[in-house]
């Protein structure tokens, strides 16, 4: 292992709390196809095998949150709200809280194109990441990483499951504390044709308010007003 992968693992282990006891998992994670297929055969594994693994185990771990949490709602609905949690747009944005994108092993093409930040492969490593964790030490240590990471998203999916229209709210309150109506900027759109991540910034004036990614547009406006809301309500407080 070279000193600067060893130096790139270890910042990483920091940032999730997490000591491996067998670092070749957490390189493998971080391990893009585009590294191995420009490594001339020194490399042989890359990390979509991890990425496979870790769909199931965040999964798991979620179902069980969401199902402890709430005790009264249907399949469909725990469904629904799993699906929200594990969306591209989410895995992403948690990927780059622990600045994953600047420990990934890509290849050269991949580096040009921006890879780092492409959303699909940061979501991609943040899976085989946690499924790294998981091998490595079981379901426990896993557990507690994913539920520390996504304890924000859980809250704002509580909220959200009243069926409030934050938008609405968020015009109501702009209106009575700064007597404008909010703008929604779409700041780029992102990924494939088939998985475009929307990002969308919504201002009162000049003032930036929030920020939102999601799958669509009008989702991506709700997440923005949401943080409008919640900013708007903390700049009043006394």
């Amino acid at each position: 292992m070279s000193e600067e992968t060893f130096k790139s693992i270890a910042a990483l282990e920091k940032l999730i709390n997490y000591d491996f006891t067998d670092k070749s998992l957490l390189v493998e994670a971080l391990t893009h196809p585009s590294f191995v297929n420009e490594s001339g055969g020194k490399v042989r594994q890359d990390n979509q095998r991890l990425e496979f693994l870790g769909d199931a185990v965040v999964g798991l771990v979620l179902s069980h949150d969401l199902f402890s949490r709430f005790p009264d709602s249907r399949e469909g609905e725990l469904t629904k709200l799993r699906a929200s949690l594990v969306d591209e747009a989410s895995l992403a944005i948690l990927a780059r809280a622990i600045d994953l994108g600047a420990h990934l092993k890509l290849g050269r093409g991949e580096e040009r194109s921006g890879g780092r930040t492409k959303p699909s492969l940061l979501a991609d490593a943040y899976e085989a990441l946690l499924a790294a964790v998981y091998l490595d030490g079981g379901i426990e240590p896993a557990a507690a990483i994913i539920k520390s990471h996504f304890a924000s998203f859980m809250e704002k999916r509580n909220i959200r499951t009243s069926g409030r229209d934050f938008k609405t709210e968020f015009q109501e309150l702009a209106h009575r504390l700064r007597s404008l109506a909010p703008r929604y900027l779409l700041q780029g759109v992102s990924g494939p044709d088939h998985q475009r991540i929307f990002s969308v910034a919504v201002f009162i004036g000049e003032e930036f308010m929030g920020e939102g990614l999601a799958k669509s547009k009008k989702e991506a406006e709700q997440a923005a007003a949401e943080q409008g809301i919640a900013f708007l309500k903390k700049s009043s407080r006394p």
